[in-house]
């Protein structure tokens, strides 16, 4: 059975969130930058993909590579 302790508890943890969901909110967006050339093979990263995908360190085809060996040591 919940006593007193408990709902002040649940009450503490409610504004504690309240609060992280306000400074949260108040944050500004930061959003990345794109490389302009990868950093795997040096190549140029089309501008679509930099736009497409803001904060892109690699082109596609080092992309797919890296996401290949992730899929295969998943297993």
């Amino acid at each position: 059975m919940a006593d007193i302790a408990d709902f002040a508890n649940d009450l503490v943890q409610e504004r504690i969130d309240q609060a992280l969901a306000a400074r949260s909110a108040a944050k500004p967006i930061l959003e990345a930058a794109s490389f302009l050339f990868c950093e795997g093979c040096d190549a140029p990263i089309p501008e679509a993909r930099r736009l497409a995908i803001p904060g892109c360190t690699q082109c596609v085809t080092c992309q797919s590579i890296d996401e290949s060996r992730e899929a295969r040591h998943a297993r």
